[in-house]
């Protein structure tokens, strides 16, 4: 009995001394980060929550408390009066469309990423700017890791950007590159792409998350300690967001995005993030076999010429971003013999045609929900704000009855639920560019304010009153 008391004495103070140990490590734990965003925790979690990803999140060492001394400073701190403002400065690439996205152009030390589908015209693009840099007597590198240099040197000469001060690298190696950069003191390095650069001394394939970090934090010092605008081309994924880490976003000073359907020569640039300039700019582009060009006034791609008024056509006036566009929305409406009928959108987002669709039966009377209605844009733009619901509907509506809408005449406005018209943002901007471009009557919500010169506004509360509208201003055929 006293041999079994020893015994589980012995247990209770192992018991003790273990915890015990336990807690004298208690301020060194191990940390864990999330691979996408960088979000850290002192625990292992499913998701991450930040960017709400799943299976992301992986232990990246043990997180010790302790305190961190005053060190020499690098720099002392300036009175923000004395700062020179000078070196920040952006300079303008020659391309008026993107030096509009960018906020007057590259600011020297700036990090840019551009990312796009593959074949969206992203080279094609930053080679122009290259070029026209290198022709500014600013050297520009140009690093490609997925073409040799001979494919980029007969795309150059396809699109007229060859030029002595341009240099050209086919690198994958991070070292390398920057040997180059050593080499030639670039003002402006083109990384096409930042996936296909790796790291020797850094564990993992090219692409991967740890290789990503690590060749633009190299590439972001750089371009900081010596003053080089730096463009990092990127790479989509299936759902159409920027690959690789989040993290990516957050440290570079500027994120472009480069839209377009392969079908079409529209191309649109648009401005996610922007540390120099508006957040919320597009630049509109055209992609054509000698090059991107800019469009400053795109809003002819949109519209069909035509001399007459024709039914199922309506054209709306779309902002993106800071940028009026003239848009044209075409709808046909057909019988049908099948239980459901079809509906199909392109340009348009089809949540949103089926809710006009509903309104325009139940509040507008017109019988649609047994026909096949198909409904798309002009050009390959995509409409997706609520300001291009009045235009839809006119659309429809015009195409059932047959009756055009008058040759000259924009819709603008949102469609609700109850067939109200509501008010929508920068109306007088909106018909600017309508009177602009030659529309002479415009059919918008009520309270429109100010009004420019030469075009006639006609203000309706409700889906019915512009029904009504329609039929009072439509060329009706005999």
């Amino acid at each position: 009995m006293s041999g079994g008391g020893r015994t589980l004495r012995t247990k209770v103070r192992v018991g003790i001394e273990g915890r015990g140990h336990v807690g004298s490590k208690a301020s060194a734990r191990p940390a864990y980060r999330c691979a996408e965003c960088g979000w850290q925790t002192g625990k292992w979690l499913g998701r991450c929550g930040e960017c709400h990803a799943w299976g992301v999140i992986e232990e990246v060492g043990v997180v010790r408390a302790h305190r961190v001394a005053a060190g020499p400073v690098s720099s002392p701190a300036l009175a923000m009066p004395d700062v020179d403002i000078a070196a920040a400065r952006a300079r303008p690439t020659g391309v008026d469309e993107l030096d509009r996205v960018l906020g007057g152009g590259l600011v020297p030390g700036a990090v840019v990423l551009l990312a796009g589908e593959p074949g969206v015209g992203k080279s094609t693009l930053l080679l122009d700017v290259a070029a026209r840099a290198a022709s500014a007597d600013r050297p520009s590198l140009i690093v490609t890791g997925e073409e040799s240099a001979a494919q980029v040197r007969l795309r150059a000469e396809r699109i007229g950007a060859v030029d002595e001060h341009l240099y050209l690298a086919a690198e994958t190696d991070l070292a390398a590159t920057l040997g180059h950069i050593d080499a030639v003191r670039p003002a402006l390095l083109v990384v096409d792409s930042v996936q296909t650069i790796a790291s020797a001394e850094i564990d993992g394939s090219a692409g991967g998350v740890t290789q990503v970090r690590a060749v633009a934090a190299a590439l972001i010092k750089v371009a900081k300690d010596r003053g080089i605008a730096v463009v990092l081309v990127g790479h989509v994924t299936k759902d159409g967001s920027i690959a690789g880490p989040r993290l990516l976003e957050h440290v570079v000073d500027v994120v472009l995005q480069f839209e377009g359907e392969r079908h079409s020569r529209l191309r649109l640039v648009r401005a996610i993030k922007n540390r120099f300039g508006p957040a919320d700019e597009v630049g509109c582009f055209d992609l054509h076999d000698s090059g991107v060009t800019g469009l400053a006034d795109p809003s002819g791609l949109f519209l069909t010429r035509r001399t007459e008024a024709v039914p199922g056509t309506c054209v709306t006036v779309s902002v993106d971003g800071r940028r009026p566009l003239i848009a044209e929305v075409q709808a046909l409406v057909a019988p049908t013999s099948i239980p459901s009928p079809r509906r199909a959108t392109s340009g348009l987002e089809s949540a949103r045609v089926a809710m006009v669709l509903a309104v325009l039966e139940k509040r507008g009377g017109i019988p649609v929900a047994s026909q096949d209605v198909y409904a798309s844009t002009v050009g390959g733009v995509r409409l997706s704000e609520p300001a291009a619901d009045l235009a839809v509907a006119m659309a429809v509506a015009s195409a059932a009855t047959d009756r055009p809408v008058a040759h000259g005449t924009v819709v603008i406005g949102e469609l609700g639920l109850a067939g109200e018209i509501r008010r929508v943002t920068g109306l007088r901007h909106r018909l600017d560019e309508a009177a602009r471009l030659g529309f002479t009557r415009a059919l918008v919500p009520p309270d429109t304010g100010p009004t420019p010169d030469g075009i006639s506004v006609i203000e309706v509360r409700d889906l019915r009153a512009a029904l009504r509208r329609l039929t009072q201003i439509a060329l009706v055929r005999d």
